[in-house]
C-alpha cells in the first residue's frame, strides 16, 4: 500500500467581481500527508508580485510538510501582470475570497485559520481580518509600516482593530518598518504581539554575503519562527 503524501494543486480563486477582466485569480493549495486529521490548521498566505516568491514558496512547502492546509494565492493586480496595486477594497475582497475557499468543503475544512502575508499581502491580511474573515492568529512577513524612510508616517490604525494574536517577522534592515518605531507601535496594540526581528535582512528578507548566511537559512529561520508561534497560539 502507497501512503499518502504531501500534495500541491493549482486552484482557481472565484473574485466578487470582474477586475482587470480576470473572474478569477490563481493560488496554490498544499495539502498535507492525512488531511483532514490532526489538528485541523489552515493557512493563508498572500503573494503581492508577479513572479513567484521563492521565500513564500518555501515557507508554503515547509507548513504543508508539518500538517497544515495552506494556500497561497495572488491579487488581481499581479495575475493581471500590472504594477499598480489594486485599491484596498478590491485586494481586500479578495483575500476573503481566497480564505473561503478552504472551507468549500465542509468535510475536510480547517478548524483553526491563521492568516498573513508578505510586504502588500500583510498589510492586506490586517485589514481583512477586521472584518468579516474569523482567524486564530495573524502573521505579517516584512509589515510595510511606513514608507520606505519614513518612519514619521506610521500607517498602523488596522492593527489596533485586531483582536486575534499577531507575529510580526521584520528584518532589521527593512526600510520600510523602522524596528524602534514598530516597537513603539505594537506597544499599544491591545491584542497579544510578537516580534522576530531577522538579523540583516532587508525588506524582502534578503542579507548581506558578508553576514555569512545563505537564502534557505533565513528561508528555515522564518518558518521555524511561524510554526513555532502557530502552535504557541493553539497551546501546542
Amino acid at each position: 500500500m502507497v501512503e499518502p503524501s504531501v500534495r500541491f494543486e493549482d486552484v482557481r480563486i472565484p473574485l466578487p467581481e470582474t477586475v482587470h477582466g480576470l473572474e478569477a485569480v490563481t493560488g496554490v493549495l498544499g495539502i498535507p500527508e492525512w488531511w483532514p486529521t490532526g489538528s485541523r490548521v489552515g493557512i493563508v498566505l498572500a503573494q503581492a508580485t508577479q513572479k513567484e516568491d521563492p521565500l513564500l514558496e518555501s515557507i508554503q512547502r515547509g507548513l504543508t510538510e508539518r500538517t497544515y492546509l495552506t494556500l497561497r494565492f495572488r491579487f488581481p493586480y499581479s495575475e493581471a501582470g500590472k504594477k499598480r496595486p489594486d485599491p484596498m477594497p478590491v485586494l481586500h475582497r479578495t483575500y476573503q475570497a481566497a480564505v473561503s475557499i478552504l472551507g468549500r468543503d465542509p468535510t475536510a475544512a480547517p478548524a483553526h485559520i491563521f492568516t498573513g502575508g508578505k510586504n502588500l499581502g500583510a498589510l492586506v491580511a490586517a485589514h481583512a481580518a477586521t472584518s468579516r474573515v474569523r482567524v486564530e492568529g495573524l502573521f505579517f512577513l516584512g509589515y510595510p509600516l511606513h514608507k520606505q524612510d519614513r518612519p514619521e508616517e506610521v500607517r498602523a490604525d488596522r492593527l489596533f482593530r485586531v483582536i486575534s494574536p499577531m507575529l510580526f517577522v521584520q528584518g532589521t534592515r527593512d526600510r520600510h518598518c523602522d524596528l524602534p518605531t514598530l516597537r513603539r507601535t505594537l506597544a499599544r496594540v491591545g491584542a497579544p504581539v510578537q516580534l522576530h526581528p531577522v538579523e540583516g535582512a532587508d525588506h524582502s528578507f534578503r542579507v548581506p554575503k558578508k553576514s555569512g548566511r545563505t537564502p534557505e537559512e533565513v528561508e528555515i529561520e522564518i518558518m521555524n519562527t511561524l510554526a513555532s508561534w502557530i502552535g504557541s497560539v493553539l497551546g501546542d
